[in-house]
C-alpha cells in the first residue's frame, strides 16, 4: 500500500484526536505565535490530506472514533489491542484488499456496458474488443503503422466523466499511431482521414490496471471517445 494512505489516516488520527480531547476545533486558543504555526500545519495537511481520505479505497468504511482511541492510546504510551506489526498487516491486507474489489467492480461494470453497447444498430465490435460508431466517414487515406497523425479528441468515463478533451482545449494534438493505447491505435489504422469516430475501448487496450495516477481514469476502466481524424502529418 502507498505510503499516503498511511498517511491520510494518521491525519485523521491526529485532527480526531485532538478533537477528542480540547472539545472540537472551537476550543482551540491560537495565544502564541507556536499556536498559531501549529494549528497553519493542521491547516495544511489537512487540507491536502482530505481529498485522499476521500478516494482511498475503502475509506468510507472507517470507524473515525476507534481510530483517535487506539491514536490516544498508542502516543501517551498507553496498552493497545493490536501490536504495531500486527497493525501493520491489517492495514496492508485492507486497503489492498478494498482495493481489489474496486477494480474488479470497475471491470465488472466496464464489460457490462460494452456488451449491451455492442448491441446497438451501428456500433462494430472487432477481434479485439474494440467497438466503434461513424459518426462520420472520411474519405482520405488510412495511416499506417509509422505515420504520425493530428486529431480532436473528446474522453469520457462511460458515466460520462470527461477527462481529456483536447475539444475543449480548442487545440488538435499530433502524435504518432503507435504512441497512445493499443485501443487507438487499432481504430486509427480503420479511420480514413476526415472520419469522425466514437470508439468504445475495453480496459485491456486502453490503460487496464495501471491508468496514470491522479486522474480520473481508474484501474480496469473502459472508456469512450470521440475522434476525429484531420489529417496524417507528412514530414
Amino acid at each position: 500500500m502507498k505510503n499516503s494512505i498511511i498517511y491520510v489516516f494518521v491525519v485523521a488520527l491526529i485532527v480526531a484526536a485532538t478533537s477528542c480531547q480540547q472539545g472540537g476545533p472551537a476550543s482551540v486558543k491560537l495565544e502564541t505565535s507556536a499556536d498559531s504555526v501549529s494549528y497553519a500545519i493542521g491547516v495544511l495537511v489537512g487540507a491536502n490530506n482530505k481529498q485522499q481520505l476521500e478516494t482511498a479505497p475503502g475509506s468510507e468504511e472507517m470507524n473515525l472514533e476507534a481510530m483517535a482511541a487506539a491514536f490516544r492510546l498508542a502516543s501517551l504510551g498507553e496498552e493497545v489491542e493490536i501490536t504495531e506489526a500486527d497493525a501493520n498487516a491489517l492495514v496492508q491486507r485492507f486497503f489492498r484488499e478494498a482495493s481489489e474489489r474496486e477494480n474488479q467492480a470497475n471491470l465488472e461494470e466496464g464489460n457490462k456496458f460494452l456488451e449491451e453497447n455492442g448491441k446497438r444498430e451501428g456500433v462494430t465490435t472487432t477481434e479485439s474488443g474494440l467497438q466503434y460508431e461513424v459518426l462520420t466517414e472520411g474519405t482520405g487515406e488510412k495511416p499506417g503503422e509509422t505515420d504520425k497523425v493530428r486529431v480532436h479528441y473528446h474522453g469520457t468515463l462511460i458515466d460520462g466523466t470527461v477527462f481529456d478533451s483536447s475539444v475543449d482545449r480548442g487545440e488538435p494534438i499530433v502524435f504518432g499511431v503507435t504512441q497512445v493505447i493499443p485501443g487507438w491505435t487499432e481504430a486509427l489504422q480503420l479511420m480514413p482521414v476526415g472520419s469522425k469516430w466514437k470508439i468504445y475501448i475495453p480496459s485491456d487496450i486502453a490503460y487496464g490496471a495501471n491508468p496514470r495516477p491522479g486522474g480520473a481514469i481508474e484501474p480496469n476502466m473502459a472508456l469512450i471517445f470521440e475522434v476525429e481524424l484531420l489529417e496524417i502529418v507528412k514530414e
